[in-house]
């Protein structure tokens, strides 16, 4: 459907550019290989469009663009150098000519370039896409981690040994099955297991969850939730440092309890009697820690979660990047949901790059 003068009139009243639009005046002219970079970056954030002949700071304001006035060569001219169609448009403002590039979003599990450069937009600029978001693309027609095997050729028997099936089934508020069949069968219909001919596969989701050790799954060694607890402010004295063992529903009452026991407590007098009082609530602990295992990028080899408690605050840093910028997290929002990927957590996130992403706490 062509873009319209009232399409327009929406984009100018939106508070912020979105992944889906980027404005430029380009009063006069407008660089060819500046075009093609932005329709790659665009495509590559799920399609959308450039705007020229619109001021990209608020308020925005037509103000008229003479760029590409041959939209009929400059459509060829973007098919032939990157491979995509995208669509041009000419809107007839009453403060001046518009021109729109509506650009298609990437096809599932391919990331687009311009000369070799996969690019993407990190506030108003264009900045190559790291190797964990090019990995990610690339793994888009695999199956779905969770889904994929932690530990595959088990019997039924190895099923029960590796994972905690009790828990299961207490949190889950089910009564124990009388049969080991009717166990595995609750857990297939779960997906925590698949079975595979006479034998089970256990997926990365059951052994996440429900592992009796972390360390029998050999993928998964590594995303133990671990626990630093430090003498002082910096990281120069470490009084503990606890890797966790369990699947993260099996263990995560047990680690909500060991973090409060080392969350620093103030002395509170209420009417002539002393009281310790946690500088954090449990509740904002639960939430910190929740979060941070929930939304790291399981993708990503070789990293855990970890939590680390200094007297004057608690650090929360798990592996991934963010979908959104670090320079638009005020001002963007873009859900786990839509995008398989980290939604905005609600705790703070702080000194986020390639490898991470860390909330923190102060008293």
């Amino acid at each position: 459907m062509a873009v319209t003068l009232a399409d327009l009139d929406r984009w100018l009243a939106t508070p912020n550019e979105d992944e889906h639009l980027e404005f430029k005046e380009a009063k006069t002219q407008y660089d060819s290989t500046k075009l093609y970079e932005y329709c790659v970056a665009l495509s590559n954030e799920g399609g959308g469009a450039l705007v020229l002949g619109v001021t990209d700071a608020r308020p925005r304001r037509v103000v008229g663009s003479q760029a590409f006035l041959n939209t009929h060569d400059v459509t060829n001219k973007i098919l032939e150098r990157l491979h995509f169609r995208v669509d041009v448009t000419v809107l007839a403002h009453g403060d001046g000519r518009v021109v729109v590039f509506e650009v298609p979003a990437r096809p599932r599990g391919v990331a687009r370039h311009h000369d070799g450069r996969y690019l993407m937009r990190s506030g108003n600029s264009l900045v190559p896409m790291t190797d964990d978001r090019l990995r990610r693309i690339h793994d888009e027609g695999k199956p779905d981690w969770a889904l994929r095997p932690a530990r595959d050729g088990c019997s039924a028997d190895d099923v029960v040994a590796l994972l905690d099936t009790q828990s299961y089934f207490d949190l889950a508020r089910i009564p124990y099955p009388t049969t080991r069949d009717a166990v595995l069968e609750q857990l297939e219909h779960e997906h925590i297991v698949v079975r595979e001919g006479g034998q089970w596969s256990i997926t990365n989701l059951g052994a996440i969850l429900f592992a009796k050790k972390l360390g029998s799954f050999d993928l998964l060694a590594r995303k133990a939730p671990r626990v630093i607890v430090y003498e002082g402010t910096s990281k120069q004295l470490t009084r503990i440092d606890q890797p966790g063992e369990f699947g993260y529903a099996v263990g995560f009452k047990n680690l909500i309890a060991f973090i409060n026991t080392h969350v620093t407590a103030n002395e509170v007098i209420e009417q002539a009697l002393r009281r310790q009082v946690k500088m954090f609530p449990e509740l904002a602990v639960r939430e910190l820690v929740a979060n941070a295992l929930i939304h790291q990028d399981f993708e990503q080899p070789g990293g855990s979660v970890m939590f680390e408690l200094y007297p004057d605050r608690f650090e929360v840093s798990n592996p991934g990047e963010p979908t959104v910028p670090t320079t638009r997290f005020i001002d963007r929002h873009r859900s786990k949901r839509a995008h398989r990927r980290h939604d905005a957590s609600p705790w703070h996130l702080r000194g986020e790059g390639q490898r991470n992403r860390q909330g923190h706490l102060r008293g």
